[in-house]
């Protein structure tokens, strides 16, 4: 059984900088910091932080990124390196739950800010370059550790440390876990992804994606 409340365990910022990728430079916003200082959640993300690719990262279906902490032991034993909280580009880490915990749609409290989960993440190459593992983007995908985003519903101030409380459970109780299998694995399974579609929470861009998808089939 989950949870009833779990642990803001620490919030990461940061300003989009050039990687190099090859023979290029590609602007993100992967590498954030830890702030200990309150932050304001806003429709849009979090004040003081940034997305180098708009197109594919922010707006208001991902205003935040949020990953979870007891998935680090795992890529730390996986792949014999450290991963501190924030390797993963996001601006929360969560501790207590994972992805089988928390629902497409589901409304949780944290600090003053009102939040709703909107879709996993999808991870790109930036996460390998960031963690200096090209495989982990592909790894991500297989294991579904992939954290999420949230869409924010009422803005407010955030610290580290504070609680996240679920205060509306979605009636589908569709999964990030199961979202991730559907989207990665079951990609012939249109029942599944008529599932995932009658959750009308669901962000934008994977709606598209999956309808698209289902439309082929």
């Amino acid at each position: 059984m989950i949870a009833a409340k779990a642990r803001l365990a620490s919030i990461q910022l940061g300003e989009p900088k050039p990687l190099q990728h090859g023979s290029k430079e590609v602007l993100s916003g992967i590498y954030k910091s830890a702030t200990d200082a309150p932050a304001l959640v806003g429709r849009l993300g979090i004040q003081g932080d940034g997305q180098g690719d708009t197109i594919n990262h922010g707006g208001p279906d991902k205003a935040v990124c949020a990953y979870f902490e007891r998935r680090y032991a795992f890529w730390q034993e996986e792949f014999g390196q450290p991963f501190p909280n924030g390797s993963f580009g996001e601006n929360f880490t969560i501790g207590d739950w994972v992805e089988e915990d928390l629902c497409i749609g589901d409304v949780l409290t944290v600090g003053g800010a009102v939040l709703q989960v909107s879709q996993p993440r999808q991870p790109c190459f930036k996460l390998g370059l960031r963690n200096a593992l090209p495989t982990l983007p592909v790894r991500t995908q297989e294991t579904g550790y992939s954290g999420f985003y949230f869409r924010v519903l009422e803005e407010g101030q955030v610290c580290a440390g504070d609680s996240f409380a679920i205060v509306e459970r979605h009636p589908l109780g569709f999964t990030i876990a199961e979202a991730n299998q559907v989207m990665y694995v079951a990609k012939q399974d249109a029942a599944a992804i008529q599932k995932l579609l009658a959750v009308q929470e669901l962000a934008e861009s994977w709606r598209k994606q999956l309808q698209g998808r289902l439309d082929k089939l």
